[in-house]
């Protein structure tokens, strides 16, 4: 059922919509009001497909109503009606984001195309939203405990704005599951994610790596070279094990976080990025302020957002869920028929201690796949992955 609002002040122009809309498919319900305040607080109490608005009206123009309902409801295409003398102000609506006007008194034609093709478009952009919402299979969060669901909900709230976020949790817990997951629900999806792992590379070079230099600027340096800032424009840098970055690196971090400006090393040229920034760490970075190894300025613009991924011990209820997943992937991988666990093998598993958590967890039922049997039994736990 497509739901369509019609504001408009004329009672005949009004019923004649209605009517010719309402006739035109049995799916159309049309819902008509005589004034653009009436409008907008319909647009805000209500779901609707598409809204037709005329032009001229009392108490709330068109003009003013499209301008609302756009801030309001964006998504929604918006059809307004314009009388002979509100052509040009009709044509300017255009350009605020109208998705096409009539003229009165409407043409039965152009009328009804004009309403199947802003359908077909507001059906189009709920698709694309909706894609956009999927998460690539590389990058699947699995769980139904009550931390896993928190950290979705949150996801689901930041993941379209440009707030930066700090992902913390010890080795092995998917930090990194998170960041992907923060970019392929953002509006950031078509442009790309770039992952630096500060811990793996070399202090003197992390400047380099990040902001990239210019030739010369250091032995080694034979032709200037983009960083990773700059790769990531338009799109997302995730910072992996922030929490090992050099003191100087971070202040040049922090610089292009307040001003979004970085330098390539070796040069005094301003570049201009916009880039969203996702960190992640397995340290307390509030003990390593105090120690004077991370800045606290940095920290407050890394952490506007605080996502805390909890150990596999503090989710042993997820494990189940976990193993069917890691089951399933490692024999589509090796091409071997599934293997089953028993009830008995799972209830070992989730009272293991799991220090090395969800990258140590797949290891082990890796291991169970190709060394147990046919179904996984609770011997096999103890035979293979005994500790």
């Amino acid at each position: 059922m497509s739901e369509i609002l019609v504001i408009e002040d004329e009672a005949a122009i009004r019923r004649v919509l209605t009517k010719i809309i309402s006739e035109e498919n049995e799916s159309y319900n049309v819902t008509a009001v005589a004034d653009g305040l009436l409008g907008i607080e319909m647009i805000k109490n209500h779901d609707y497909d598409l809204i037709l608005c005329d032009i001229k009206m009392p108490k709330m123009d068109g003009v003013e109503v499209l301008e609302k309902a756009k801030k309001i409801k964006p998504e929604i295409p918006i059809v307004m009606i314009s009388g002979h003398g509100d052509l040009d102000t009709a044509v300017n609506t255009m350009r605020l984001g109208a998705f096409d006007y009539i003229s009165k008194p409407p043409d039965l034609n152009r009328l009804l195309n004009t309403v199947r093709n802003a359908l077909d478009t507001k059906t189009l952009l709920v698709e694309n939203k909706r894609l956009k919402k999927k998460v690539s299979k590389g990058y699947q969060m699995i769980g139904e405990s009550p931390a896993i669901s928190h950290i979705k909900e949150i996801i689901e709230k930041v993941a379209a704005t440009d707030a930066r976020v700090l992902i913390t949790g010890p080795n092995g817990t998917g930090k990194e599951l998170v960041a992907h997951w923060l970019h392929e629900k953002s509006d950031r999806i078509k442009a790309p994610m770039i992952e630096v792992n500060c811990a793996a590379i070399p202090s003197e070079l992390i400047e380099s790596e990040l902001f990239g230099h210019v030739k010369g600027s250091f032995t080694g340096a034979n032709k200037d070279r983009a960083g990773k800032f700059e790769a990531a424009n338009g799109g997302t840098i995730f910072l992996d094990e922030i929490g090992d970055m050099s003191l100087s690196a971070q202040a040049k971090v922090l610089r292009a976080l307040q001003e979004s400006i970085i330098s390539r090393v070796g040069s005094d040229k301003d570049i201009k990025v916009n880039v969203r920034v996702v960190a992640a760490t397995n340290k307390n970075l509030k003990e390593e302020i105090a120690a004077g190894r991370f800045r606290e300025d940095l920290y407050h613009r890394l952490a506007v957002i605080l996502i805390k991924v909890p150990s596999l011990n503090d989710r042993r209820e997820d494990v189940p869920l976990l193993v069917d997943f890691f089951t399933k992937k490692i024999s589509e991988t090796q091409g071997t028929p599934k293997k089953e666990f028993s009830e008995a093998a799972i209830k070992l598993l989730q009272e293991y201690d799991w220090t090395g958590n969800i990258r140590e967890l797949r290891n082990v039922v890796e291991r169970l796949i190709i060394l147990g049997e046919k179904e996984i039994s609770a011997n096999d736990i103890k035979l293979f992955a005994s500790k």
